[in-house]
């Protein structure tokens, strides 16, 4: 079977990802670093002499069969379209958009391409998220009505390393990340789990700054708690990327029969119970259990990160390049708009004292002029642009003096 030739743009996480790619007997062809350290790091944790190009042309330039998009959380849009022009696949990491006009741009210039475009969201298909889809598409537990997604990842103030590893110059993404943003590892594994579809959404924040002495962050939210109506009239209720309690990433899946959740601070296990009137044959009202990869691909996934997901969402993405398929729901692009466009909608409903914004549907041009035009953004752009709104439900939240001069110390060491 001919290889498939993979280019990586960052060499940050973009690592992490290409090193499942190689499991997958793939040709890592280049990788796109502007920041000669970072590349220089990453190349040393590949182990394996690749060539590195500081413009993406020069990248796309070594004719890849696809890409994988790992740059800055809200600046894959560009790059996406870039590979849409030369018919080269897209493997995307967390938001597919990093504002309105962007999905609007990203589906007109998808539907002019043959790329196959794939979320790279990995939560899903954690082992426990499996399960769960497993039970789920059994039958058993009915009717979906509701569902709770959340991805809790409290930071230890004092690890100055993540500074200088992840958040390492003062307009860096991280600073100006508002809670609701980092929407998929809550939302994307209900969505897959029950084939459902946001249609609306409202938001609202937790404000606790983080008592630092060194920081440049712009954000002091702690959480920001997202209700979503669906499309099949069920509700979801999610988290971002939280900070709140003790570490987690837990999902609750509620039916008219019954209800499935992973059990916090118990590891894979989790949690099946039934009404007393509606056990079904081979199962007791109350199953605790922890389930099993049944998987050809066991030992890769278990040498992979993010519980295994990282292995088989690349996995995912060569059979549909193979069989020349999209991915399916909520893989897609369509899908990765709606979830990006949730969660810039979501921070303005926050900006907004909670008002409730329909999510909208990119097929319908409808919806595509309402927002083609639309570029509100809380990040400084790559090109030197500023945020045109904030990204702080208190909006004139910022780090003191003294906490911005203690962080430059220690990026600057």
């Amino acid at each position: 079977m001919k290889k498939i030739r993979i280019g990586i743009l960052g060499a940050g996480r973009g690592i992490d990802i290409a090193q499942n790619f190689m499991l997958l007997d793939c040709e890592i062809v280049g990788i796109c670093e502007f920041d000669k350290k970072r590349a220089a790091s990453g190349l040393e944790r590949f182990g394996k002499n690749v060539p590195v190009y500081e413009k993406f042309d020069e990248l796309l330039g070594q004719n890849p069969d696809a890409v994988v998009l790992a740059n800055y959380f809200h600046e894959h849009a560009p790059f996406a379209i870039k590979c849409f022009e030369k018919g080269i696949h897209v493997f995307s990491e967390c938001i597919s958009n990093g504002t309105m006009a962007e999905g609007v741009e990203l589906i007109r210039a998808y539907e002019k391409s043959s790329s196959i475009y794939m979320l790279a969201e990995n939560y899903p298909q954690m082992k426990f998220n499996r399960e769960m889809k497993k039970v789920y598409e059994s039958g058993t537990l009915g009717k979906i009505l509701y569902a709770e997604g959340e991805y809790n990842h409290p930071l230890d103030i004092t690890d100055v390393s993540f500074s200088k590893t992840y958040a390492y110059f003062p307009e860096h993404w991280r600073h100006y990340l508002p809670r609701t943003y980092y929407i998929t590892h809550s939302l994307a594994p209900l969505m897959w789990i029950t084939g459902a579809t946001p249609k609306k959404i409202c938001a609202f924040p937790v404000f606790a700054p983080f008592e630092e002495k060194a920081s440049a962050r712009y954000v002091a939210d702690r959480a920001a708690i997202m209700t979503i109506s669906n499309v099949d009239g069920s509700v979801f209720k999610v988290a971002g990327c939280s900070a709140f309690g003790s570490h987690h990433n837990s999902y609750r899946i509620c039916g008219t029969e019954g209800q499935i959740e992973n059990v916090r601070g118990m590891g894979e296990k989790i949690m099946l119970r039934y009404n007393s009137w509606s056990v079904p044959e081979g199962k007791e009202e109350v199953n605790l259990y922890e389930p099993s990869w049944n998987d050809k691909d066991e030992d890769f996934i278990n040498q992979s990160g993010h519980g295994g997901g990282d292995y088989i969402v690349a996995r995912m993405f060569l059979k549909c390049i193979r069989e020349g398929n999209e991915p399916e729901h909520p893989y897609d692009i369509h899908s990765a708009v709606t979830m990006s466009s949730a969660a810039i909608l979501a921070h303005r409903s926050i900006l907004n004292g909670g008002q409730p914004f329909d999510i909208p549907d990119f097929h319908l041009e409808d919806c595509r002029k309402e927002y083609e035009n639309d570029r509100e953004t809380p990040f400084y752009g790559s090109d030197g642009s500023e945020p045109t709104i904030p990204c702080c439900s208190k909006t004139d939240y910022k780090p003191t003096e003294e906490q911005l001069k203690g962080y430059l110390e220690i990026i600057n060491n």
